[in-house]
């Protein structure tokens, strides 16, 4: 047995997740534009052990093998990225029909093995030529991305069933705000520069959804958040402000005004200042709320961040071999810290959750990740009891697929459910592959209806 104690509901969606710049390769064929992560890759010391996305997994060329592979796992649902500049190379502009036309085969061949698309348009990888004009920081940013939302619904709307319009954005920002550490910014400036380009990112969406209703034929839309949970240090009045801080500029900053239609305060006053006409703009009413969750923090007051907290070990608490803490616990935590501050909460989909890990084969070729197995089976049984306590999740996405380009870790750690030969691109389904797919089989009733048990 798969070792949960209960069964799911029916039609809950069994996924897997990957993006477009992590797996794709192929980065410069076919008409594809350079993205800002291509820019990067290329640049000496831009991704950990010179890496590149060059040809990552090769999932371009490799489609059909990875198609099989989640044929095989029985997924119902798969969520994966659209590349901006593969379909649309300036991000403005001309379309590229090859890379239409590949995502065309994407979602035709998901749906020809029973398995419904989940696809994100941006998981991070716009265009360079974009990014020359100021990116995230500049306003416009915001109309060129809701132009290609539509662009892109215009083409495979008639088959995809749920849209993701931004995956965590709040990675956006602290990924600008790492780049930028040792600029001549002042503190106050880059967490100026920050918000603005979060300001930016939550229009973007808010202009986006109505064009996707607009060109979709019914697909539900919604937006994936990281989001992490906070707790406090110490009980000293520092670390508990600290906590407070830490969760309006990370855990509250996209979801109040998603769903509150204001911005969080910090010392009285909120985070960003904006325009009513904004507000009503990022609003726009989603279908689902995604959340991508792997690990909480631990918050204590000072440290050299720009918003005046740092993140601090959890005692006792194992970590993974990112640093994270390994605590399954904590996601029920933040599903109760959710339910009690957000009454109207949408439908939510788990689209990521997943362990790294330094996967190999063993002498007998199997890669045996049985700490990933314990860590997945354990976060199940938080969801379960989050749905029993009355929570609407309606579907669950491990990260990852395949072993891939962990953006700026490079190659090393492995997240994924099929471990990855970067030398020859060879797949190897791993025992947590095996795992996941007799689990989903025992949910859908395909063995017979038996119950999943310890």
């Amino acid at each position: 047995m798969t070792g949960v104690d209960t069964r799911f509901p029916a039609g809950f969606s069994w996924g897997a997740a990957t993006s477009a710049f992590q797996i794709e390769g192929a980065w410069d064929e076919d008409g594809k534009g350079p993205s800002t992560w291509d820019t990067r890759g290329h640049r000496d010391g831009g991704i950990s052990g010179g890496a590149t996305g060059d040809v990552a997994c090769d999932h371009y060329h490799r489609l059909d093998t990875d198609l099989e592979l989640m044929r095989e796992l029985g997924l119902t649902s798969y969520r994966f990225s659209v590349s901006w500049p593969r379909v649309r190379p300036d991000g403005r502009g001309r379309w590229n029909s090859a890379g239409l036309d590949f995502y065309d085969r994407l979602v035709d061949g998901l749906l020809n093995r029973g398995i419904e698309p989940m696809l994100t348009l941006y998981h991070w990888d716009h265009p360079q030529a974009l990014e020359d004009t100021g990116g995230w920081a500049n306003r416009d940013m915001a109309g060129f991305f809701a132009e290609y939302a539509e662009g892109v619904a215009e083409r495979l709307g008639d088959r995809v069933t749920r849209w993701v319009t931004l995956n965590e954005p709040l990675s956006v920002i602290h990924s600008e705000l790492a780049l930028r550490a040792s600029s001549s910014l002042s503190a106050g400036e880059r967490r100026r520069r920050a918000l603005r380009m979060a300001h930016h990112l939550l229009l973007a969406h808010g202009l986006a959804v109505p064009r996707l209703r607009a060109a979709d034929r019914g697909g539900e839309i919604g937006i994936s958040l990281n989001l992490s949970g906070m707790t406090p240090a110490s009980d000293t009045v520092e670390d508990r402000a600290a906590a407070a801080r830490a969760e309006a500029y990370e855990d509250r900053l996209f979801l109040d005004p998603l769903l509150l239609m204001h911005y969080p305060e910090v010392d009285g006053a909120p985070v960003v200042d904006c325009d009513p006409a904004d507000h009503a703009l990022i609003v726009a009413p989603i279908d689902f709320l995604g959340i991508n969750w792997y690990a909480p923090s631990r918050i204590a007051d000072g440290g050299a961040g720009v918003f005046g907290y740092t993140r601090t070990d959890f005692p006792g608490v194992g970590r993974n071999m990112l640093g994270w803490p390994v605590a399954p616990s904590a996601f029920g935590r933040l599903f109760s810290w959710l339910r009690e501050s957000y009454p109207a909460l949408p439908p939510i989909h788990i689209t990521e959750n997943g362990m790294p890990g330094l996967d190999e084969p063993d002498v007998t070729g199997s890669v045996k990740d049985l700490r990933r197995i314990a860590y997945l089976r354990a976060c199940l049984r938080q969801i379960l009891r989050a749905i029993d306590a009355g929570m609407d999740i309606r579907g669950y996405h491990v990260w990852s697929l395949l072993d891939n380009l962990e953006w700026e870790h490079g190659y090393r750690p492995r997240f994924g459910l099929v471990h990855v030969d970067f030398a020859t691109l060879a797949r190897t389904p791993k025992t947590s592959y095996h795992w996941y797919r007799r689990f989903i089989a025992e949910q859908r009733g395909l063995r017979g209806g038996v119950p999943c048990s310890g």
